[in-house]
Order: C-alpha cells, then sequence, then structure tokens
C-alpha cells in the first residue's frame, strides 16, 4: 500500500511538473479540477469565424480601443497620469475606469501573445511606468479615491474591489506571456496591502460587508497561482465567507440601493438557492467562488455553485446567453436590483436589459465550472454565449458597442430610456465602458478557451479553424490542426500532427443542438458514442497523419420557450447550431414594422452563407406572414384579418444593427396552420 501511494503521488508530482503554467486561468495545479487550461498561445486560430473575428480585434478593436482610454474621451490613463503627478488635472470617467483599462491592456497582452509586435510590449512597459508612479507608498491603487481625496475603503461603491481585481487578473497574464515582473511587483504590493486591511481579528462592520463587484476573489486566486503565497487565496476564500453574515440595512458603506440581495449579501453563498441581484456583481462572485474551490475543494461551495449554475441556465437564462433581465426591479426577497436577476421564468423581450459584461461573466462562470467538473454542458453555455449575446456587444466594424442587449427593439416603445446604457444603435463610445473591453478582451484570448488538457489527453472544447501546439499534462507534445467552416457549416475536420506512441484520448464535445453527429477516424466509424450534450472519447494510440471528422447536421430549427415563459407563449425563435437568429426591419418592407411579423409553422427555412454579407455569415430565407397591427390603441377589436405573405430573411442576432437604424426581434409568434 506505501508503494502504491508513493508511485500514486509521484505521478501527481510528475504530471504537475509539464502541466501548462501560462493559461488564461492557471489550474495547471490545481488540485480540484478535471479539464486544465492549455497555454496562452498554444492555440492559434487560422482560418474562419474565429480568425476572423481575432483579426478584426487585432487591427480594429484593440487599437480603437486604445485610443479612446489613452486619450480625452475615455480619460483612463489620463487619471493614471494625474495621480503620478505627470500631468496638471482632475479624475474624469467612472469609479470604474481603473478596472476599464487593465481590462483593456489584458487585451493588448492576448493579441501580442500571438502577434509579438514589439510595439505593444513597449507601450505596455510604458503604461506599467506611469501605474506605477500613481501607487501610494504602501501599496494602494485606486486613482478615483486618490484624486478625489475620498477615504480609502469608505464606500463600496467606488468599486475598489472591481479595479483591485482587474489589477490582480490582468498582471497575472502580463507576467505569464512576457516573463516580466514589472506590472506583477505592483498587483503584489497592492495585494499585500488588501491583505492587511481586510485579514484582521478586529474587522469593522463597514468592513465585513465591503466586498462589492467582487472581481478580486478572482485576481487574488491567480495572484496565488503565480507567487504560491497562500494568503492570497485566503484572502479571496474570507471575501466569500462574509458575504451574508452581517445585517442587511443602510450604512456609510452603502446606500439602500446597494445592499442585501443586490450585491449578493442577504444570503451566504453556500446556502443561496437562486441568482439574485446584479447579474455582473453575481456572475463575477461566482467564478470567483469556483476559482477558490478548484484550489480547497470545498464540497459545499461546490453544491452552491451546481445549485445556482442550474438555477442561472436553466431558468434565467435567455435563449441567447443573456443574463440579467431588467434593468430595474426587485429580487426574489424583494431588494431593490438594479441591471439584475428578477423572478424565474420573467423573461421580458423588448425590456430585457442583459448587459453585455453580464453575458460574459456567464460564459467566464461556464469556463471554471468546465474545469472543475469536465462536462460538456458548461461548454456548450460559453459557446451558446460567444455566438450571440456578447459579439452583439459590438459592431461588425469592431468601433461601436452595444451596453444592453434586448431580445426586441421596437422604434419609440420605450418613452425613458437610460441614454447612458440603452440606445438602438451602438455607439463609439459608452460613457460607462465596463463591457466593451471586457468583450475585446474575450474575442482576444477565446482560442484560449478551445481546447483543455484532461488526465491523458485533450478535450475539444470550442470549434473553428486553428492549430493547437501544446504539451499533454505527462509532457509529451502534442499538435492539431482544425479546419472547419463551423459555425455555417457542422464538418470539423482534425488533424494530428506531432503526438506521443502511448494511447492517449481525444474528447471532442458534441453539443446540445447535435443530434445525429457522426465521428470518423481515417474514413470509418470511431465506434464510440457519440450523444448530444457530452463529450465523445476516442481513445487509441494515435499517430501522425491520423484524421478525425465530426459531422454534425446544422438545420435550422424553431425554438419554443418553457411554457411558463409568458412573454414567449406562442413564439418562436430560430436557431442554426450555436447561432440565434432574429427578424430585422431592414429586411421588410418599407413602413413595415418588427411587431407586425409572423412566422407561419409549415414555413421553409432556408440557410445560405453569404460571403460578403455582415462580415460573412450565413442567413435564413422564410416566407412570413405580415399584419399591420394597430399600435396606436392600448386594446382594439379583431376584424378585418388580413395577411401578407413575404419573403425575408433572417440574419444573426449578433450582427443586427450594422445596417443603420432598424427594428429588430428574436422571437415571433407563430402561425400553427
Amino acid at each position: 500500500m506505501k508503494k502504491l501511494l508513493l508511485f500514486t503521488l509521484s505521478i501527481i508530482v510528475f504530471g504537475s511538473a509539464f502541466a501548462q503554467k501560462k493559461g488564461i486561468i492557471n489550474n495547471s495545479e490545481s488540485p480540484n479540477v478535471k479539464f486544465k487550461s492549455i497555454d496562452i498561445g498554444d492555440c492559434t486560430w487560422t482560418e474562419g469565424f474565429w480568425a476572423d473575428k481575432f483579426k478584426v480585434c487585432e487591427e480594429t478593436m484593440v487599437p480603437y480601443m486604445g485610443e479612446l482610454l489613452c486619450g480625452d474621451i475615455g480619460h483612463a490613463l489620463n487619471n493614471f497620469k494625474i495621480a503620478a503627478g505627470l500631468k496638471e488635472g482632475e479624475h474624469k470617467g467612472m469609479k470604474w475606469q481603473d478596472g476599464d483599462f487593465y481590462k483593456w491592456m489584458e487585451a493588448e497582452m492576448y493579441v501580442y501573445a500571438q502577434n509579438k509586435d514589439k510595439k505593444i510590449l513597449a507601450d505596455l512597459d510604458k503604461y506599467i511606468d506611469i501605474i506605477g508612479k500613481a501607487q501610494q507608498p504602501d501599496g494602494y491603487l485606486q486613482t478615483q479615491v486618490t484624486l478625489n481625496g475620498w477615504e480609502r475603503n469608505g464606500n463600496r461603491q467606488y468599486h475598489e474591489m472591481y479595479n483591485s481585481g482587474h489589477l490582480y487578473t490582468s498582471a497575472c497574464i502580463h507576467n505569464r506571456i512576457t516573463g516580466k515582473t514589472n506590472f506583477l511587483d505592483i498587483a503584489i504590493k497592492h495585494a499585500d496591502n488588501l491583505y492587511d486591511t481586510f485579514m484582521v481579528d478586529d474587522l469593522s462592520d463597514n468592513l465585513k460587508r465591503f466586498g462589492f463587484n467582487q472581481t478580486q476573489i478572482m485576481g487574488l486566486v491567480e495572484l496565488y497561482r503565480t507567487t504560491k503565497d497562500e494568503k492570497y487565496l485566503k484572502l479571496a476564500e474570507l471575501f466569500i465567507n462574509l458575504r451574508g453574515q452581517s445585517k442587511v440595512e443602510p450604512s456609510k458603506v452603502a446606500g439602500y440601493k446597494f445592499i442585501g440581495d443586490m450585491v449578493q449579501e442577504r444570503t451566504p453563498l453556500r446556502k443561496e438557492k437562486s441568482a439574485e441581484g446584479h447579474a455582473v456583481l453575481a456572475l463575477y462572485f461566482y467564478a470567483g467562488a469556483a476559482d477558490v474551490a478548484a484550489e480547497t475543494g470545498e464540497k459545499a461551495l461546490v453544491d452552491a455553485l451546481d445549485r445556482l449554475w442550474d438555477n442561472v441556465v436553466e431558468k434565467k437564462m435567455y435563449i441567447t446567453g443573456a443574463c440579467g433581465q431588467t434593468h430595474h426591479g426587485v429580487s426574489s426577497h424583494v431588494d431593490m436590483v438594479h441591471e439584475g436577476f428578477i423572478n424565474e421564468y420573467m423573461m421580458p423581450n423588448l425590456t430585457a436589459y442583459n448587459e453585455t459584461c453580464a453575458n460574459i461573466c456567464n460564459s467566464m462562470f461556464s469556463y471554471r465550472m468546465l474545469g472543475i467538473h469536465g462536462e460538456s454542458k458548461y461548454a456548450d453555455i460559453m459557446e451558446l454565449v460567444l455566438f450571440n449575446s456578447a459579439l452583439s456587444g459590438i459592431s461588425i466594424e469592431g468601433k461601436d458597442y452595444f451596453y444592453a442587449n434586448p431580445l426586441r427593439v421596437c422604434n419609440h416603445a420605450h418613452d425613458n430610456p437610460d441614454a447612458a446604457t440603452e440606445f438602438d444603435q451602438r455607439i463609439p463610445y459608452v460613457e460607462c465602458f465596463c463591457c466593451p473591453p471586457n468583450l475585446v478582451r474575450t474575442i482576444a484570448k477565446v482560442s484560449g478557451w478551445a481546447y483543455s488538457l484532461t488526465d491523458n489527453g485533450v478535450a475539444v472544447n470550442l470549434y473553428g479553424g486553428n492549430k493547437l501546439t501544446s504539451n499533454l499534462l505527462d509532457g509529451s507534445k502534442i499538435q492539431l490542426s482544425q479546419v472547419t467552416k463551423y459555425p455555417w457549416e457542422g464538418a470539423v475536420k482534425i488533424t494530428v500532427g506531432k503526438c506521443k506512441k502511448d494511447a492517449f484520448q481525444l474528447r471532442l464535445r458534441i453539443p446540445d443542438w447535435a443530434n445525429g453527429s457522426k465521428l470518423l477516424v481515417n474514413g470509418k466509424d470511431a465506434g464510440v458514442d457519440v450523444k448530444a450534450g457530452t463529450y465523445a472519447v476516442v481513445d487509441r494510440q494515435w499517430k501522425k497523419g491520423d484524421e478525425i471528422l465530426l459531422d454534425m447536421p446544422m438545420e435550422a430549427k424553431l425554438m419554443e420557450g418553457n411554457p411558463l415563459i409568458e412573454e414567449v407563449r406562442n413564439q418562436v425563435a430560430i436557431k442554426r447550431g450555436p447561432v440565434v437568429y432574429c427578424a430585422e426591419s431592414t429586411d421588410l418592407p418599407k413602413e413595415t414594422g418588427i411587431l407586425d411579423v409572423f412566422l407561419p409553422f409549415k414555413s421553409e427555412l432556408k440557410a445560405e452563407y453569404k460571403p460578403n454579407f455582415l462580415g460573412g455569415v450565413s442567413t435564413i430565407s422564410a416566407d412570413v406572414k405580415l399584419r399591420k397591427v394597430d399600435e396606436n390603441e392600448m386594446y382594439s377589436e379583431v376584424k378585418n384579418v388580413v395577411w401578407e405573405t413575404y419573403k425575408t430573411q433572417f440574419v444573426p442576432y449578433f450582427a443586427w444593427s450594422n445596417r443603420g437604424q432598424s427594428e429588430m426581434t428574436v422571437w415571433m409568434p407563430i402561425l400553427w396552420e
């Protein structure tokens, strides 16, 4: 028994010695993770959908965003310069502007990891130098607090935790990609100050409730993984443990609008049964807790995260993967909430908020749960978000943004929309700028989500033309190339390059929509279970040149919602593969409103790829019925029903509003006969 134990330990140590340590999340030595990250840069897009998106990201999204944030519009770099004594002026922008700058820096690093442009590295060093000069001698760094003369940690609505978390994450990514420590040193000094402030025996009541917009949990875990200093993991866990332990009432730390479920403080996380409050705050919190659980393996924490993931996905998530049903509302416990979750199955379309950040956070949470459990359902949600409610936040060109992502837009439907976050056309700068850099850094890093390393093999999580050059957990080299026109076609060809002689596993995700998929190896049936909603596992001795062909049926389907979702009763949406479609008024007769569109159940749906349309997409054509609806009366008698048949095209939801002012809807009334 003793020899067996020593042998087992030697395998674990041997495996960790060769594990990839430069992943987007460095879970290479996390003891409670089934799927481990590949290194940043191990997977590069070569052709097709994501290669095209990465090119736009590299050439337009990241540079344009840099112009905004480093100039007088975004003012983020100016804030650091002023705090550093390098420039005269005052703080401008939101209280979370520092964090948004760190996110953009992170996006720059992912691009650098692919193209090795030395100018990017030189520019980053300049920014890091300025940030270092803005840091206080004891490590504290928050330009909005320093420049305004506010009390440190005096009000959680100053978003100090949010800024801190993005600093830690960005600095860890910079260190993993460049090997430099100049940014990491700033983050460590800052985190040490945070530790000294919060890890004390006599923590004040205000600080016990201070956790807010908690990206610091994810950031602290990455610092722990980078430095091996356990105090950062303990501090991350403290922020989880403090939630739900204090009396919920207004205080000097937060007004009545920012207490209770709004900030996930009414119920301790381990006892929570439903996703509550601000959707971004909640999903960042859950993602951070998943990072902690990956290290500690605490069953109560994992059980809570399982319940919350199920609650989000099964009862509060839109068909596009979007989250946060309302701009203003109440929680299940009747706390005021903002940009948040509301009751189960309450899914408005016209007033759906679905902040871009919340949607992205949904995929971040799912990515971490994929690591813990190794189940395909998490990658299904990652993909659903990426192809729909994430990409809808940015224009095809890469310079204009949505903040909210409703599933229906009717011109002049709202008397008093919030001009800062709710608008019918994307705009070149959103004053509340948290979403654009979050989305751009996601597009820049998504190749790092495409594969995971398993005990003895590789899992294919996302499909797209790419090349993987990495090492398995035993240190052996692995090289795969993927050729596909996914998501417009369902055929994916994977060719094995370098690999070890011993048998290992290739796990291929069969999406939950892909019933009837076929899997061939070198032209013959793979002889394994190919079931939608699982990973198909091919375990064999591979050799260079082996070809795997996964063929997923890609027919357009009519989707209906749970009958408890009143807002979509007797309505349908169109989905083809992972892509959700919408009707846009641009494709309807003049003077036709989006509410005039009805879809016959028997209408034939035809997909056609158009390489020069909206950046290259597949559209779906179908006959619809048009009926003019009276919008002048609150209620009116049904009479003289006249139908007009019209052939139109449906476009991917993410690509709407790229052809000027228009109306849009994902859900349409169905005509059953």
